[in-house]
C-alpha cells in the first residue's frame, strides 16, 4: 500500500472528534501554561511616607531633632498599628464594625498596671528582668482581653451580624458598660504605669556637633510592632488557617461544604483581634506611663483615622496609615 493511499488521520476530518492519544497528552503537558496574574505592590503610599520624612528635614531645621522626632513618630505609629490591627482584622475578615474596640485596649492597660505593679521590684533589677516583666504583662493582658472578646462576640456582636448600624450602636453601648466595670474593679482615677528602670532614658547618637536622643522604650515598641506585622502577614497569606479565613469571607457556604466550621474560625478571629487590642493597650499605657478608664475611647479616634486612611480591612494599609499618623502627630 502506498503512502498516498493511507487513510486520513482522525484529526483531519471535520465530522469526528479527536480521541486523546499519547501524542495529544504529551502536547498538553509540554504546552506553555498561561501565567497567573500577580498582584502589583503599590509603592505610592510608601513613597508618601518617605516623602513626609524628607520634607520634615528643612521644616525642623536640626538634624538631631529631626532624627529624634522621626523615631518617636515611627514608634508611636507601630504602637497605634498594633492597636488598630485587631480592628482592621475583625472588619476585613468578618465585616463587623466594632466601636467597642476601646474596651479591650483599656482592659489590657489596666491588667498591665496590676501585673507590672506586682513585679515592680523584680523588673527594676536589670534589662532582662524588665523585658520579662513587660512580656508577662502583655501575655496576661492578651489572655484577659481575648476572653472578654469571646464573651463580647457571643453576647453582643453575634445577634447583629450583617447589620452595620446596629453594630455601631450596640458595640458602643458595650464599651460604655465595659468602662464602668473597669471603674468598679480598678477605680475611676488615673493610675500610673511607669516604665521599669532599665527601659528609661535614651540612646544618644552623635551627629556632627549635635546629639540625637532615641528613647529606649520607643525602640522596644517598634520591634514589637514589626513582629506583629510580620506574623499577621505570614498568617493571612502563607498558612492554611489564613487561606480558610479568606475563603470563608468570599464563599462561606462552599468552605462549610468542605467540612470546615467557619463560625469557629470567625470567633477565633474576633478573639485574636481583641487580644491584639489588649497588647496595644499595654504598649500605649507604657507609652503614656498612665492609664485611665477612658483611655480606650481616646485611642479609638486615632484607630478609626488609621483604618480609614489605610483602607478598611487592609493590614498593610493599616500599617502605613498608623506610621503617617504617628509622624504627623510628632
Amino acid at each position: 500500500m502506498s503512502r498516498s493511499a493511507l487513510p486520513a488521520p482522525a484529526a483531519a476530518t471535520a465530522d469526528r472528534p479527536v480521541a486523546p492519544g499519547p501524542a495529544t497528552s504529551a502536547q498538553a503537558v509540554l504546552a506553555p501554561r498561561a501565567a497567573l496574574p500577580k498582584t502589583q505592590f503599590d509603592w505610592i503610599p510608601v513613597a508618601l511616607l518617605v516623602g513626609l520624612m524628607l520634607v520634615a528635614i528643612p521644616a525642623i531645621g536640626s538634624t538631631s531633632s529631626w532624627l529624634t522626632l522621626t523615631v518617636a513618630g515611627l514608634a508611636m505609629g507601630f504602637i497605634v498599628f498594633v492597636i488598630a490591627s485587631g480592628l482592621t482584622l475583625v472588619f476585613g475578615l468578618m465585616d463587623v464594625l466594632n466601636f467597642g474596640h476601646g474596651v479591650f485596649i483599656a482592659l489590657g492597660a489596666f491588667v498591665a498596671t496590676t501585673v507590672m505593679g506586682g513585679m515592680a521590684a523584680f523588673a527594676d533589677q536589670n534589662a532582662a528582668a524588665a523585658l520579662l516583666a513587660i512580656f508577662c504583662a502583655m501575655l496576661v493582658a492578651m489572655a484577659v482581653a481575648g476572653a472578654l472578646g469571646w464573651a463580647f462576640e457571643r453576647v453582643i456582636v453575634r445577634p447583629v451580624y450583617g447589620l452595620h448600624l446596629k453594630q455601631i450602636l450596640i458595640t458602643m453601648g458595650g464599651m460604655i458598660v465595659g468602662e464602668e466595670i473597669i471603674k468598679v474593679i480598678w477605680g475611676p482615677r488615673q493610675i500610673a504605669l511607669p516604665l521599669p528602670q532599665p527601659l528609661r532614658g535614651a540612646f544618644l547618637i552623635e551627629i556632627g556637633s549635635e546629639t540625637a536622643a532615641i528613647e529606649k522604650y520607643r525602640v522596644f515598641a517598634s520591634i514589637v510592632g514589626a513582629v506583629v506585622l510580620l506574623v499577621l502577614l505570614w498568617t493571612l497569606s502563607r498558612t492554611k488557617l489564613g487561606l480558610l479565613i479568606r475563603a470563608g469571607v468570599q464563599d462561606r457556604a462552599m468552605v462549610e461544604s468542605l467540612g470546615y466550621r467557619i463560625r469557629r474560625l470567625f470567633v477565633g478571629v474576633f478573639v485574636a483581634g481583641s487580644a491584639l487590642a489588649g497588647l496595644g493597650g499595654v504598649m500605649w499605657g507604657l507609652h503614656q506611663q498612665a492609664v485611665s478608664p477612658q483611655i480606650g475611647a481616646q485611642v479609638n479616634v486615632l484607630i478609626f483615622i488609621v483604618i480609614i486612611i489605610g483602607g478598611l480591612g487592609s493590614t498593610l494599609g493599616c500599617f502605613i496609615g498608623a506610621l503617617l499618623v504617628g509622624l504627623l502627630t510628632n
